[in-house]
């Protein structure tokens, strides 16, 4: 090998280095974040590669699905609330005093 050669490798040697090492430590942290916020992985043809479910990941996908059920609910009910008390508010007075007469007069 020609001594300018060698000499040439030897200083490109930590750049080509240095280059691999960032490249291997990005996909660690990209892999990493990726299993921390549940996205799939990714296999070797570029397929995603989903985790195995188990019984208790199932349990807490059924759990949380009814808990957003739940909440969807409430949060319906306290729309419609919302929507009598803005009513309530921006309504004339008059009117206001004619629909509690109206419906003093149905409960008698």
């Amino acid at each position: 090998m020609n001594p300018e050669t060698f000499a040439l490798l030897q200083g490109l040697f930590p750049l080509i280095v240095s280059i691999v090492a960032v490249g291997v430590g990005g996909w660690v942290i990209t892999t990493w974040l990726r299993i921390k916020n549940g996205y799939p992985l990714d296999g070797a043809w570029g397929q995603a590669v989903y985790p195995q479910k188990n019984d208790e990941t199932i349990e807490r996908v059924r759990l949380l699905s009814q808990e957003n059920a739940q909440l969807r609910a409430e949060l319906g009910s306290i729309k419609d609330r919302l929507a009598n008390v803005e009513r309530i508010v921006t309504d004339s007075g008059h009117l206001l005093a004619r629909e509690i007469d109206q419906l003093r007069d149905r409960a008698n």
